[in-house]
């Protein structure tokens, strides 16, 4: 993996720099974009490539050996585990926070969880993002 194949990261002002790389780092393992065993940059390179400072790099890198996302030893390059449990309880803890946003989005609409089910299979199988209202206009 190249410097220039590293996929941009929209940065927020409510997280903390080195959260945010972490979660980007999560998204990339549950897409499959970055794989079991698979080295990723240097902190250096990383921080040039976001426009992050290098200490920044390093704090999302200890948060990220922390939760055992990634795995250095030694000099060696840093690469993606390859503990299976670790790799599907990412993609569970992302789909369960998008599903809690969702809901809590949603719930002053008090609308039957029926109804909503099947608006997100309507959506989600024409490929549509949630943010786009539905072609009926608003729930009801």
């Amino acid at each position: 993996m190249g410097i220039d194949e590293w996929p941009e990261l929209a940065m927020n002002s409510r997280d903390p720099v080195y959260l945010q790389v972490v979660r980007h780092f999560k998204e990339l393992i549950a897409t499959g974009w970055l794989e079991a065993g698979q080295h990723v940059p240097s902190r250096r390179e990383l921080a040039a490539r976001m426009k992050i400072n290098p200490n920044t790099a390093q704090k999302a890198y200890k948060e990220m050996e922390e939760q055992q996302l990634i795995v250095t030893e030694g000099n060696s390059p840093s690469r993606i585990t390859s503990d299976a449990a670790t790799l599907r309880s990412i993609r569970s803890e992302l789909l369960g926070e998008a599903v809690q946003a969702f809901v809590e989005s949603v719930r002053r609409l008090d609308a039957p969880v029926e109804e909503l089910v099947e608006l997100v299979r309507e959506k989600y199988g024409r490929g549509e993002a949630a943010a786009e209202p539905s072609e009926g206009g608003p729930l009801p």
